[in-house]
């Protein structure tokens, strides 16, 4: 949270959940008087909204006295997670993806200028540390998964002009697209072959193959479904020729 002044300062219910906000990016734990920082406010209220967070379950200490996310937030989320239904109907998709190839697959939907991460399935052996996290967001422009979905949003070139407005595409490797034409150009090329790929645009040595999910409608996709791996042991051109099997996989009709 700011630490500037002119920020309006939290109070009751809106410090809570900014120190809840804060605890979730701190996985090992944080310390009263770091979050006192964090959330512009003195010690002592700080320690109060922490002692309601722990009345609820939802904020705990480690063993060195520091806070930490509580077990009942944590099961309440992960059954909120488990329990929704793209979720429920993509695991079977993700787990054959990732036994066929051996590769991380994922479920992703388009939110502003990134997508966000819905369900992430790494294969059993041989998984490699990607930036993508269940919850966690990459630039929309710089995914496979991202991409697909914006040719479904932005049929034209004017739409990638408003879409980009006044902002500069993040650059993430030398690969990455980083003007309005060049996106434009590139999701003309996604409608007309029917998927999408990252060529190590989102994080170099890794490439990813991405096709529309229909999960609730057969006419507007749902979100984008992945395989993602090193750019060395799945090229592209692999996953490019298997199509016609990720498409099977992704539409139900291949889970074998």
């Amino acid at each position: 949270m700011s630490e500037l002044t002119d920020e309006p300062k939290l109070v009751g219910s809106d410090r809570v959940l900014a120190v809840l906000a804060e605890l979730a990016r701190h996985p090992d734990g944080i310390g009263l008087e770091e979050m006192a920082r964090a959330v512009a406010s003195p010690k002592p209220t700080a320690h109060r909204a922490l002692a309601a967070l722990r009345r609820a379950g939802f904020a705990a200490q480690n063993g060195h006295g520091q806070y930490v996310l509580g077990d009942e937030f944590l099961r309440m989320a992960f059954a909120h997670h488990e329990a929704r239904p793209d979720h429920v109907r993509v695991t079977p998709i993700l787990k054959a993806l990732c036994e066929r190839y051996g590769e991380t697959a994922h479920y992703a939907v388009l939110d502003g200028t990134s997508v966000v991460y819905r369900s992430k399935l790494d294969p059993a052996a041989g998984a490699v540390r990607l930036t993508s996290v269940v919850g966690g967001r990459n630039p929309a422009h710089c995914t496979g998964v991202g991409k697909m979905l914006l040719a479904h949003t932005l049929p034209d070139e004017d739409a990638v002009r408003a879409w980009v407005g006044g902002r500069t595409l993040e650059r993430r490797t030398e690969r990455s697209i980083g003007t309005a034409e060049e996106l434009h150009a590139e999701l003309v090329r996604v409608r007309e072959q029917g998927y999408a790929v990252d060529d190590q645009e989102n994080e170099p040595g890794v490439n990813c193959l991405a096709v529309p999910a229909y999960l609730n409608s057969p006419a507007v996709p749902s979100g984008a479904i992945s395989v993602s791996g090193l750019a060395y042991r799945t090229p592209l051109d692999k996953l490019v020729a298997d199509l016609p099997a990720i498409r099977a996989i992704v539409s139900g009709k291949d889970l074998s």
